[in-house]
């Protein structure tokens, strides 16, 4: 890992355990044993650092999120698999994102202070509603959902869950409690295939 990996590596790290405005410069060096100039030879700021950071978030997001989603033809298995993902491989990987999600941290963080920021963040969010929705909606199309499903609603209460599921795994690193956060989820969403 050359110095502007470890940059990139470590302030995600940083980012996910204490913010953007409560991560410096100064902790960003020391973390990576750079000095000042090795990091200005790489990023001109800290918020050209945070849009790099942002990019390789989302990269490890789609890595650990959508991992083996194509293996299956069916939406809702695909939408049971995205859940156990997010629960077994996002928010547990302590590598990365140890403080548990960094988008969930930045935007609750940015929203007043960088709305531009925080702009960039809630446009994911939005992204993930939709991919959820489309899943649904295909679902539903194909005869494995009940007809009388309001995909939007399921989407958003799906969504939600997780964000909730987010918050609290971010304050206590339980695995157990995050368990116990994610199986009504599935739960719920395997109680709306249509069984006929």
């Amino acid at each position: 890992m050359d110095l502007r990996e470890k940059i990139i590596h470590e302030t995600l790290k940083l980012f996910s355990l204490k913010g953007y405005s409560n991560t410096s410069i100064e902790d960003i060096l020391a973390q990576t044993h750079a000095s000042k100039g090795g990091f200005y030879n790489h990023f001109k700021s800290k918020d050209q650092l945070f849009m790099t950071v942002l990019s390789e978030a989302r990269k490890i997001w789609r890595s650990r999120v959508l991992d083996g989603l194509e293996q299956t033809s069916s939406p809702c298995m695909k939408l049971r698999k995205f859940l156990e993902n997010f629960r077994d491989l996002y928010l547990k990987d302590s590598e990365n994102i140890p403080g548990g999600c960094v988008f969930v941290t930045l935007l609750v963080e940015l929203d007043d202070q960088r709305p531009d920021f925080a702009r960039e963040i809630s446009e994911g969010f939005s992204r993930v509603l939709s991919m959820m929705n489309r899943l649904l909606e295909q679902a539903k199309a194909s005869g494995e959902l009940r007809a009388d499903v309001n995909t939007e609603a399921v989407s958003r209460v799906l969504f939600l869950g997780l964000l909730g599921a987010s918050v609290l795994y971010g304050m206590d690193k339980s695995s157990e409690e995050l368990g116990k956060s994610v199986a009504p989820l599935i739960q719920y969403l395997d109680a709306l295939v249509d069984t006929r």
